[in-house]
């Protein structure tokens, strides 16, 4: 797999039930290329290893005074060398491959998993977690699954040098072979020490990160409320748990490469000095000593691998484990569905409350409860995150459709639509019928402003369409967002478009100018709209009262201010002291209000 075929076609279906198993899971679905990675790594450390066999042979050529030999060790090292810079050359970028295919393959994972799951992903895992696994995490994960097939190739080198040193020499071959086995697992120990003081940073980091997402993305309420202090010494005292949990792991992980570092030297002692015995005893002669030693020095070179291994484990485990947490979250429903890919007409119907949505009609639904809003306008876009009963559209449920069929039949805007950074026509280039074009969108939206602010904001944009928006459109008013997520909306022209709180953030003329402009886009459509607007609710062709989970009158918003005291509640926001005995005095100020609007509009 070469950098330049990402993303993969199909990146296939993760085993997200452990950590250790997704990391094994992403190892061998990138076999190929580890053993490429394996194969260069081999003929590396291969050639490092015959380095010392060769200057042991010139050694003793040059005591013999061998002018044959010394040419042959000569050649010998010429070709060690070469294939040392082919294998170094070809290992690094097969391994730099294998991390960044790895890595990108996780993040195609975790953007698949976050378009399936939709709203219902930040219900149930933290923005800043998710966060964290698709940056910080992905790296630690590649860097595991690449340092994986370099440690193979070493630990391959090192059994094959003490191997042909126990047949070289074996008198000194023993020692070699005792003592770099020691080496390698002298540190094992301290290994299940180092792993946890990782985790607890990669903890700390992650709360840190949390924070700090969260604090970006409610800056405008904090400043407005004078909390900026309060959450900068809390997001401060969090950076300080991760620096002192950072120097307490990096202490434990220098101890542990003093250790490597200590312990090849005493092994050279023992192999000098028990050499140097030998060679004075007449078993070994100078050049056996010297490839002995040579080897012993170069062995520590494949050695530190054992160590990088042991370290991106510890690291990448905890990242696997979250990675594995957020890619094994499902909906409560089967997104593949059980019914052949279509996009049904006709009325919405929802068993659960009752709702019915007329086919081509604007149906505003009324709910005293938020929360209970916004459970049913996801239920109404099929696949809901809780189980259900299902959602029917022209009779045909939509849970039982593929994920993919039922979002194209309807669209559900939730109360706090996200806009993605990059220009206006990007963020419009969305997948639409083409019968409404973005100006019309814009302008049922009542975008004017907008438009006009993002010149004014953007030096190099004369066109609107190519002023750039910031991350999450902070740079904009809440009520501008809305406006534009409203027409990013409207330009889809789903066959059922439905709308939570569309207006929530603006004021009452533009919201009277929405609601006209909304009526117009839409005419011959099917739309559902959740608010208790007095302006949108009177533009409405049916109106739903949801009252305990069930629709408990359906008309005209200015015939349930007459009929339904429970209704008028909602939406006048009366409390019982402030209500007239027959709704009379509240009924007059509402239509009054909508008529002084209606005017000025």
């Amino acid at each position: 797999m070469q950098i330049q075929d990402l993303p993969y076609p199909d990146p296939g279906v993760p085993d997200a039930r452990s950590g250790p198993r997704f990391l094994w899971w992403l190892f061998r679905n990138q076999l190929g290329g580890q053993l490429k990675s394996l194969a260069w790594g081999l003929l590396h450390f291969a050639s490092v290893a015959a380095l010392p066999f060769c200057v042991g042979v010139a050694v003793q050529a040059v005591v013999d005074r061998s002018g044959s030999h010394l040419a042959l060790a000569g050649g010998l090292l010429a070709l060690a060398c070469a294939g040392n810079a082919v294998g170094d050359t070809f290992l690094h970028r097969t391994a730099i491959t294998n991390w960044i295919t790895a890595a990108a393959r996780v993040q195609q994972l975790l953007a698949r998993k976050t378009a399936r799951l939709g709203s219902a992903l930040t219900r149930r895992v933290a923005a800043g977690e998710v966060v964290a696994v698709s940056t910080g995490d992905v790296e630690k994960i590649g860097w595991f699954v690449e340092a994986l097939s370099r440690f193979t190739a070493a630990l391959v080198t090192v059994v094959l040098v003490c191997a042909g040193l126990l047949v070289y020499q074996p008198a000194l071959g023993v020692v070699v072979a005792v003592g770099l086995p020691a080496l390698a697992l002298a540190v094992l120990p301290l290994l299940p020490r180092a792993t946890r003081r990782a985790d607890v940073q990669r903890e700390k980091a992650g709360r840190a990160t949390e924070l700090a997402s969260d604090t970006v993305a409610g800056l405008r309420v904090l400043r407005g409320i004078g909390g900026e202090e309060l959450f900068l010494d809390r997001y401060r005292s969090a950076s300080q748990e991760v620096r002192h949990a950072a120097v307490r792991s990096a202490r434990m992980w220098s101890l542990i490469s003093a250790i490597q570092v200590l312990l090849p030297g005493l092994l050279l002692i023992a192999v000098v000095w028990h050499g140097v015995g030998l060679a004075r005893e007449g078993r070994i002669i100078v050049g056996e000593l010297v490839t002995v030693y040579s080897s012993v020095m170069v062995l520590t070179y494949p050695l530190r691998h054992f160590e990088e291994i042991a370290m991106a484990y510890s690291f990448s485990r905890p990242s696997a484990k979250r990675a594995a947490g957020v890619l094994s979250l499902e909906r409560a429903t089967d997104t593949a569905g059980s019914r052949a890919a279509e996009i049904p007409s006709g009325d919405l119907y929802d068993p659960g409350t009752g709702l019915l949505a007329r086919a081509g009609l604007m149906t505003a639904v009324v709910c005293g409860d938020p929360d209970a809003a916004g459970r049913l306008a996801e239920r109404l876009g099929g696949h809901p995150s809780q189980a259900g009963v299902s959602v029917l559209l022209g009779g045909v449920p939509l849970d039982d459709l593929p994920l993919d069929s039922a979002r194209t039949a309807v669209l559900v805007q939730d109360k706090d639509p996200v806009l993605l950074s990059g220009t206006l026509r990007e963020l419009l280039d969305v997948p639409s019928s083409g019968d409404v074009s973005p100006e019309e969108a814009l302008a049922a939206a009542q975008c004017d402003d907008v438009l006009a602010a993002l010149v004014q904001g953007s030096l190099d944009a004369a066109d609107p369409m190519d002023a750039r928006i910031t991350e999450r459109g902070r740079s904009l008013s809440g009520g501008q967002r809305q406006r534009l997520a409203l027409a990013r909306s409207l330009i889809t022209d789903p066959e059922v478009l439905v709308l939570d709180e569309p207006t929530s953030a603006v004021d009452s003329h533009t919201e009277a100018r929405i609601a006209q402009g909304l009526r117009e886009v839409r005419a011959g459509r099917t739309t559902v709209v959740f608010t208790s607007s007095p302006l949108l609710l009177d533009r409405a062709d049916r109106v739903a009262f949801l009252h305990e989970g069930e629709v408990v009158a359906v008309g005209a918003h200015r015939e349930l201010v007459h009929t339904e005291p429970r209704y008028r509640a909602v939406v006048t926001r009366e409390t019982d002291d402030e209500a007239a005995p027959d709704g009379s005095v509240a009924l007059t100020d509402v239509l009054q209000e909508l008529e002084e609007i209606e005017e000025k509009a």
